[in-house]
């Protein structure tokens, strides 16, 4: 069970819980769409529309790495009391449509946006915490593959033969942030004494997975730390040879103001630069962008089905 102090910590910054390790929140850009202000990068680049995706993390209790940028507080403890991947999905609507419930009086809210928003069938499961550790990642995948629905996976790398058995979701994220085994250390302060070594096994892994699902390297810019690697970055990409490449800046937001100043977080021209740099140097390109997140995207050629019809 999460301890309670936590949960209420994150029921507070309106975390609803299905389950002992796994909680729903209602994305930002999910209630922008639904009063007309925008939506995510995620459906300018694959289609996934705002009002329609549901985040949730299976392990709000749990990761192995505490990354200086990580907008999350945390509390690690072992996993003990696990839910039921049948009931997860049932639960996480539910929980969507609670959290949605106040957007029926506001003026401002698209009815006919939010009624839809009451059935989503794209599911963010990224959230909070490392979604490999969840013992029974693969059903619930499967569950949701089964219904026609979408699933995008992150995943930070330190569970490589996990990852190597993972039911393919719809996208496939492996996080990386650091271009050397010294930056690693200090950007993500993983748990593992081996964690580069990880990392190296899940970038071939990802190149493999290529065959089954869309795969895609994020990377998080943050100004004064890993912005002069691109050399670096490129060498690792050329292993993994992803689908796409989202090259995004840091946000000075939550937990990591304790860590973090306003100076690491780029502008968007910064990432753009830093993109672009990335691009030349491992062959790819770039294809679009989504300014509001400050965030690029790259492919090697882009492809007709990027854009999904879910």
């Amino acid at each position: 069970m999460v301890k309670k102090a936590y949960q209420k910590l994150l029921e507070k910054q309106q975390y609803e819980f299905i389950g002992n390790h796994s909680a729903v929140k209602v994305c930002t850009w999910t209630k922008k769409s639904i009063k007309g202000e925008g939506v995510c990068y995620k459906q300018k680049f694959y289609g996934i529309k705002s009002h329609l995706c549901c985040q949730l993390s299976v392990t709000v209790n749990y990761c192995d790495m505490d990354c200086v940028y990580c907008w999350r507080e945390h509390y690690n403890e072992p996993f003990t009391d696990i839910d039921d991947p049948d009931e997860l999905l049932e639960k996480a609507v539910q929980a969507q449509r609670k959290l949605l419930s106040g957007f029926g009086g506001l003026e401002k809210a698209n009815k006919d946006i939010l009624a839809k928003a009451q059935n989503p069938n794209q599911f963010a499961i990224s959230l909070t915490g490392e979604t490999l550790y969840y013992p029974h990642l693969s059903s619930f995948i499967r569950k949701l593959n089964e219904k026609g629905f979408s699933s995008f996976i992150v995943t930070n790398g330190m569970l490589p033969d996990i990852l190597e058995k993972l039911e393919p979701p719809t996208q496939l994220y492996l996080s990386l942030d650091a271009p050397d085994k010294d930056m690693q250390k200090s950007i993500c302060k993983p748990i593992h004494p081996d964690s580069w070594e990880r990392l190296q096994k899940s970038l071939i892994i990802l190149k493999n997975l290529k065959q089954v699902t869309r795969t895609c390297i994020r990377i998080t810019a943050i100004k004064g730390m890993n912005m002069d690697s691109a050399a670096g970055f490129a060498d690792m990409i050329k292993i993994a040879q992803p689908h796409f490449i989202e090259v995004k800046s840091y946000m000075f937001v939550g937990a990591s103001r304790l860590k973090l100043v306003m100076e690491n977080m780029p502008l968007h021209p910064d990432v753009q630069v830093f993109a672009k740099d990335i691009a030349e140097k491992c062959g790819y390109k770039v294809i679009d962008e989504h300014p509001a997140s400050r965030v690029v995207l790259l492919m090697k050629e882009d492809f007709p089905g990027r854009i999904m019809d879910i």
